[in-house]
């Protein structure tokens, strides 16, 4: 490799700045995710015919774009990307422009011992977006049973004993529907959902529930 790229991307856009084997800037630009944007991309790096890159992440369609182009892709784990941008900015400072640079000056420097990435089977890509996303899915979902657990705490804190699993679907839909029927009905519920009836909100019910043929969950 002669020249070095930090790619600093978006959804929307990714800015990109480009050093020599001596660490100056040899060119600095934005383009857009567009087709019109990576056809820039391959213009403005043509003069660079032995181009490394280095972006903070190993898949998704921008690295796919860059991989296209021709060019040596490196991912690196947003953790190290970070400290790259304290060494060259240690007030911490964030922008686009500086997180490109501290890049592409990172791969220029420790860059020899890094791993690129090569063009994979289209399933194999496949699977690792997929993979991907079910990860970020699990994650969201974790969150979301926290912030609710954390709300039944608060409101309705006989409820957190009803269930198990709090991403079942029982509990999907004592959550949606927010109202409980007769007794009848919600040992039901229970008893097909794996609810433990006995500690559930049964000791909340046998009150509310005779006073009111319906209970509603506080929203």
């Amino acid at each position: 490799m002669t020249h070095f790229a930090g790619f600093d991307w978006a959804k929307d856009h990714h800015d990109i700045v480009v050093v020599d084997a001596q660490g100056r800037i040899v060119s600095e630009f934005r383009i857009e995710h567009s087709l019109t944007g990576w056809r820039q991309w391959k213009e403005k790096t043509a003069a660079f015919p032995h181009l490394g890159v280095v972006i903070e992440t190993s898949f998704g369609a921008a690295v796919e774009q860059l991989l296209d182009s021709g060019v040596t892709v490196f991912p690196v784990n947003p953790r190290n990307a970070k400290r790259y941008r304290e060494r060259k900015c240690s007030s911490g400072d964030k922008t686009d422009r500086q997180d490109a640079w501290s890049l592409a000056d990172a791969l220029r420097l420790d860059g020899h011992g890094w791993r690129a990435l090569t063009v994979q089977d289209p399933v194999v890509a496949e699977l690792r977006i997929l993979c991907r996303d079910e990860v970020a899915l699990i994650g969201e979902r974790t969150a979301l049973v926290n912030q609710l657990q954390q709300a039944l705490h608060e409101y309705y804190p006989t409820a957190l004993e009803a269930f198990n699993d709090w991403t079942s679907i029982g509990a999907g839909s004592f959550v949606t529907c927010g109202t409980v029927g007769a007794r009848g009905t919600y040992e039901d519920s229970c008893r097909l959902n794996g609810l433990h009836a006995q500690r559930a909100p049964l000791a909340v019910s046998n009150v509310a529930m005779e006073e009111s043929p319906s209970y509603r969950l506080p929203c």
